[in-house]
C-alpha cells in the first residue's frame, strides 16, 4: 500500500473518531442531534473529509476493498454542491448503520495483522 493511501486511510479513521467524540458529548438520539446545528455541520465536515480522502484513495488504487467507497464520495459531493438538500435523517442512518462498518474496514486496512 502506498503512503498517499495510507495517510488518506488514517484521515477517515481521525474523522471517524472526531465524529464519534462529537456524539459522546450530547445523548446518542437524533432529536438532540438535529437540534443541534453546530454538532450537524462539525459532522458534515468530517464526512466531507471521509469522502474527499476516499477519492483519493480510489485515484491511487481502485481495486481497494472499502465498501460503500463510491457512495460515500457521493455524500461527500452532496454535502458540498447539494447543501441545501442534505437530510438529517440520512446523515444520522450513515451515522448509525454505516460508520461503524467503515471504521471497521479502515481499522482492517491499517493494521492488517490485527485485523
Amino acid at each position: 500500500m502506498s503512503e498517499k493511501v495510507l495517510k488518506c486511510l488514517y484521515d477517515i479513521k481521525y474523522a471517524i473518531e472526531e465524529i464519534e467524540n462529537f456524539l459522546s458529548i450530547q445523548p446518542k438520539q437524533f432529536g438532540a442531534y438535529k437540534k443541534n446545528l453546530l454538532l450537524k455541520r462539525a459532522i458534515e465536515r468530517n464526512l466531507e473529509i471521509v469522502g474527499e480522502a476516499m477519492s483519493r484513495i480510489l485515484k491511487e488504487d481502485s481495486e481497494i476493498a472499502i465498501s460503500n467507497a463510491k457512495r460515500i464520495i457521493g455524500l461527500r459531493n452532496q454535502i458540498i454542491h447539494g447543501y441545501d438538500s442534505v437530510s438529517d435523517e440520512n446523515i444520522w442512518a450513515i451515522l448509525i448503520n454505516h460508520m461503524p462498518i467503515l471504521k471497521r474496514e479502515i481499522e482492517s486496512l491499517i493494521n492488517p495483522i490485527n485485523s
